[in-house]
């Protein structure tokens, strides 16, 4: 399991989805699972929001949103790619999504 937090302000791209993949393939033994901590204010472009979450290696993805913004920007992130059918959930604290993480599956 990784827990991931982006910076402030940070666009992420497709290069930069590729990168994130690569470094936790190369990390961590698949499969494995990511609590993703929304913290910070970051936006995709649409080319990455597509992929970010499509890595076979991921069983299931917990994402900790503390705003309103966070939370509708994550349940459109999960919408545009319900075809993909992730494994994934939003949660507003992170012992719940650690709990769902760890124990789920």
């Amino acid at each position: 399991m990784a827990e991931v937090i982006i910076n402030q302000g940070i666009l992420m791209d497709l290069e930069m989805v590729e990168e994130y993949h690569q470094f936790l393939i190369n990390h961590l033994k698949a499969p494995f699972s990511l609590l993703i901590n929304k913290k910070y204010d970051y936006t995709y472009t649409f080319e990455a929001q597509k992929k970010v979450g499509a890595l076979d290696e991921i069983n299931r993805i917990a994402v900790i949103v503390e705003s309103f913004i966070a939370k509708k920007s994550t349940e459109f992130l999960i919408a545009i790619n319900e075809p993909s059918d992730w494994n994934i959930r939003i949660f507003n604290d992170r012992n719940s999504a650690l709990n769902w993480v760890e124990n789920e599956g």
